[in-house]
């Protein structure tokens, strides 16, 4: 057997990484490495298209064990278990009962209520939670930040009258006044005192969580990954600053501590993100508490799917990003799990949609077994890279977070809004220009979707479920999804009463006018135009009058960039006015067909969306 490892290592010498810059550079054929092969994140730090064992040489990250500090490899020791979760807003406590008694007999092992404040009391507890064994499932609230202690005084009383093991109970109850702050502009004060109250309300409830980072909305409202982490971390030291000045243990602080994160569709950085969370976690709370090996340094970590590129058209799609999502949280090792129904921004999520949710986790349990290797991602060259380069990015906002008064004062002064905000406009242009994709709405639509009832929700970040009709005296997240421009824009031609038709005028090249027209077909479908593409014609006159057959609101022109110089202005001449016309490309006999009269010009390089706004203003106002 050693002698045929030895024949097979003799077959394959090992290559040095000079050797893999040359053969890449050579393959490149002049063309620049760093800008064709080396990607640039948005968290500032380059990323390279290979890494190898020498570039962990220094790292301490490839040290860390399963279950130990600084748990970058996850606080478990024998398996990789997460909670599937459910939420569950209740406007019926008895509905609410039979919905969770239900779902909790298709695979779900967390629930989570929100509850409207002016309905607590003890009957309401009693009939919300009967029949649900607290000791085998994690049961999570929220309700109005003023109302958490009285919340959390008739759960005390309903576990202890129902005979249970209190120190069995796993859940939470998220005070989170400063996630209000972000989504709704409100400062309710008093966090210290509410704090404290809550904590010794729940002194019975050794494991439950009552401390909520709510992280999850920066990433709903279009954070970056370092910036949701580094505000993230810089949003739980908040809690434990305050709280330890006022004379509470910081173990206790930190036991009360839940972070609850979004997870985004860039696969390998989110794995990479909550890999990094928990070890800047555990050494900020080993900075209060001398015992670093202790369960107070372990983040508990729920995660959520974001909303910010979900979509309302070719919506099946969101099934496909809440999935990777889910796959990189599972691998990062987080404690529970919330997956988005795919039709959450157009409707209340209903019965479908609520179980395909709940089965994508299962699938990655029950067939995919993410649950029975701990960190499978560990040794990655790449990801362990990707790891410190995150951790650094994020420990860097941190720490210029605190330096200006810590989380609540950057967030109460409006600056933690302003950077996310800054990062949400950033990536709607990105979206607008294609640099990024969305999968059926800026790129590949269907083509013959129609919204029909389908609107965008409003988005309901921060709504606690009372009547509270305070002005907003703070700037607040934005929280527009990535595809909603597009949508807008859809729904515009869709509600318009007319729907474009754009003919696709093929002449010249076969190449070149095959792959222009599919370019213009899917360029112009993200507005909603009918497109009509063809195989061909021998004359610009006889494509003219083929699209006027058709009745076109719009003739494009797809040729090659050298024909141009012969079909452009005989096309645009033939057409006189009578549609739109557009040449697909970008010749470099633009500036003379523009001086011959021609104006509009589709290609790589144009901003999308700001186009087809153009187009939809002269279209429809025909």
């Amino acid at each position: 057997m050693a002698d045929s490892k030895e024949k097979l290592f003799s077959e394959f010498p090992p290559v040095s990484t000079q050797q893999w810059m040359e053969k890449a550079t050579a393959d490149l054929k002049g063309a620049d490495f760093e800008k064709k092969l080396v990607w640039k994140t948005n968290e500032g730090f380059k990323v390279q298209p290979f890494y190898r064992m020498e570039d962990l040489e220094g790292l301490k990250t490839t040290n860390a064990l399963p279950g130990e500090y600084p748990y970058l490899r996850g606080t478990k020791k024998t398996n990789n278990e997460w909670l599937v979760r459910q939420d569950i807003c209740v406007e019926c406590p008895k509905e609410a009962n039979a919905k969770a008694l239900d779902i909790l007999n298709k695979g779900i092992d967390s629930l989570s209520f929100r509850v409207k404040a002016a309905d607590l009391n003890a009957e309401y507890i009693d009939t919300l939670l009967n029949g649900i064994c607290a000791e085998c499932v994690e049961l999570n609230f929220t309700t109005c930040m003023g109302h958490v202690v009285e919340l959390a005084n008739l759960l005390t009383t309903y576990f202890t009258q129902k005979e249970y093991d209190l120190k069995k109970l796993n859940g939470s109850i998220n005070y989170d006044p400063i996630e209000k702050m972000l989504a709704k502009g409100k400062d309710k004060g008093s966090i210290t005192e509410t704090a404290q109250a809550l904590i010794e309300a729940t002194a019975a409830l050794p494991h439950y969580r009552v401390l909520g980072v709510g992280a999850l909305s920066l990433n709903n409202a279009g954070a970056y990954i370092y910036q949701e982490l580094g505000y993230a971390l810089a949003w739980g030291n908040e809690y434990m600053r305050r709280l330890t000045e006022a004379g509470v243990p910081a173990s206790k602080v930190a036991e009360n501590i839940k972070f609850n994160f979004g997870i985004s569709s860039n696969y390998f950085l989110e794995i990479a993100k909550f890999r990094a969370a928990r070890m800047l976690w555990a050494n900020i709370v080993a900075a209060y508490n001398s015992e670093h090996d202790c369960e107070a340094t372990k983040m508990r970590v729920h995660a959520e799917t974001s909303t910010f590129n979900l979509t309302v058209f070719d919506d099946y799609v969101n099934l496909l990003r809440t999935q990777t999502e889910a796959m990189s949280a599972a691998l990062a090792g987080v404690d529970s799990m919330t997956v988005a129904p795919f039709n959450k921004t157009y409707e209340t999520p209903d019965d479908f949609s609520e179980r395909m949710a709940r089965n994508q986790q299962l699938l990655l349990k029950e067939e995919s077994h993410f649950d029975k290797v701990i960190d499978p991602a560990a040794g990655s060259y790449y990801i362990e890279y990707l790891t410190v380069a995150i951790a650094k990015q994020a420990w860097e906002l941190f720490l210029a977070t605190e330096e200006t008064g810590g989380f609540y004062a950057e967030a109460k002064a409006g600056n933690v809004q302003a950077a996310v905000n800054a990062s949400n406009k950033a990536r709607h242009t990105a979206v607008a220009q294609r640099r990024d994709i969305l999968l059926g709405t800026n790129q590949y639509p269907n083509f013959t979707e129609i919204a029909g009832n389908k609107k965008p929700v409003t988005c309901t970040a921060g709504k606690c479920g009372c009547a509270d009709h305070e002005e907003s005296t703070i700037p607040t997240l934005d929280f527009d999804r990535a595809a909603s421009e597009f949508e807008a824009l859809r729904l515009q031609t869709e509600t318009s009463g007319k729907r474009p038709k754009a003919f696709m005028l093929t002449i010249g090249n076969l190449a070149m006018r095959q792959a222009r027209a599919q370019f213009s077909c899917n360029f112009l479908a993200c507005a909603g135009y009918e497109v009509i593409d063809n195989l061909g014609f021998e004359t610009v006159e006889a494509g003219v009058e083929a699209a006027m057959a058709a009745q076109a609101d719009i003739v494009v022109l797809c040729s090659s960039d050298d024909e141009y110089a012969t079909y452009a202005v005989p096309a645009f001449k033939a057409v006189n006015g009578r549609a739109l016309f557009i040449v697909a490309g970008s010749p470099a006999n633009m500036d003379e067909l523009k001086a011959a009269g021609i104006e509009n010009f589709i290609h790589v390089r144009v901003n999308v969306l700001d186009t087809l706004k153009e187009y939809n203003d002269k279209l429809l106002s025909f």
